[in-house]
């Protein structure tokens, strides 16, 4: 299990029920989420409540004559957080056109700092727990500034950006780039190399935005050592640097435990004072501090298994989650 690393943008099975160039994969998962910074006196929020969602996926290919490969990603989703249900959601579409080793894509981009190897826990969810726990352990997350990178969306329309990949000899790079359209361009180009050897993989990835504290540099490190695996990732996250720590172990034939412990800096002072937050909120996701979390994964068997996680942020806030998670 531990050799099995797990993106955003793979987050679904890859079994097919359909045949040809159409398949329809996806997963679901469900269970219960208890989180000590909610308080139905301040927030309206239970400090427990039922967390689900559901996933279906739509991949469409074809081949031309001379081997070039065309086709879309196309997603539906449905999920429950803090007991708040939502309906069926339709994104944003991917499209793309490869041949041999490039690949060129258009729309609802994966970006280039998403892409990045070891960049999210090697769990099913890739966080903590059932739901990934905020992703407090990514360390291109800090402050109040969760996700503000080029990644493909699934409830939404995503970056509508164009980025190219290439892959061949255990080497992959990306570069990408998205823009917003109004009276002033906001433009993100993200690039990203990693390149795998033997039992390990080193990768690099960085963001230059228009936007004000978007600008990323970050690195992982990630490998086995027997039945243990270890990662270790940095970034820069224009001036707030994170650092993390991961190892996890197989336990028998179908347990998996994995630990994780981050440190991040302060925001500058100067930063506050020019505009940027620092999010101390106890509901929040943390900030400047240390940051720990266990997960616990037992395969059930027929792609179903049971995943429970604990996570304590720099901001002591407490949340634990258990539930199963399903793909097909």
């Amino acid at each position: 299990m531990k050799k099995i690393l797990f993106a955003t943008t793979a987050l679904i099975a890859t079994a097919s029920v359909a045949a040809a160039d159409v398949r329809l994969s996806g997963y679901g998962r469900f269970g219960l989420d208890y989180n000590d910074g909610n308080d139905r006196a301040v927030n309206g929020i239970s400090k427990t409540n039922i967390t689900s969602r559901l996933r279906l996926q739509f991949d469409m290919s074809t081949e031309t004559d001379s081997g070039v490969s065309f086709g879309a990603r196309y997603r539906a989703q449905a999920e429950s957080r803090d007991n708040n249900p939502g309906g069926a959601i339709f994104n944003g579409a991917r499209f793309f056109a490869s041949y041999e080793g490039f690949t060129l894509q258009v729309g609802n981009i994966i970006g280039a700092i998403e892409n990045m190897p070891g960049l999210y826990l090697e769990t099913r969810t890739a966080g903590t727990g059932i739901d990934g726990a905020s992703f407090v352990s990514v360390v291109t997350n800090v402050s109040n500034e969760y996700f503000n990178w080029d990644a493909y969306s699934s409830p939404g329309a995503g970056a509508n950006g164009v980025e190219f990949l290439y892959s061949a000899n255990g080497f992959v790079g990306h570069l990408s780039y998205s823009t917003d359209n109004g009276a002033l361009a906001v433009d993100r180009i993200g690039v990203m190399g990693a390149y795998t050897f033997g039992d390990w993989r080193v990768a690099v990835a960085a963001q230059d935005s228009d936007i004000a504290w978007e600008d990323k540099v970050a690195i992982s490190v990630a490998g086995d050592i027997g039945q243990f695996g270890v990662r270790f990732a940095y970034a820069d996250n224009d001036g707030i640097q994170k650092f993390g720590l991961y190892g996890n172990m197989d336990i028998g034939a179908a347990s998996n435990l994995l630990l994780w412990v981050t440190d991040e800096d302060a925001v500058d002072a100067a930063d506050v004072l020019a505009g940027r937050g620092d999010n101390t909120d106890a509901t929040g996701n943390g900030g400047e501090g240390t940051a720990y979390g266990i997960h616990y994964s037992y395969d059930l068997g027929g792609g179903v298994s049971f995943e429970t996680g604990y996570r304590n942020a720099s901001n002591d806030n407490d949340t634990f989650q258990a539930g199963v998670y399903f793909s097909f």
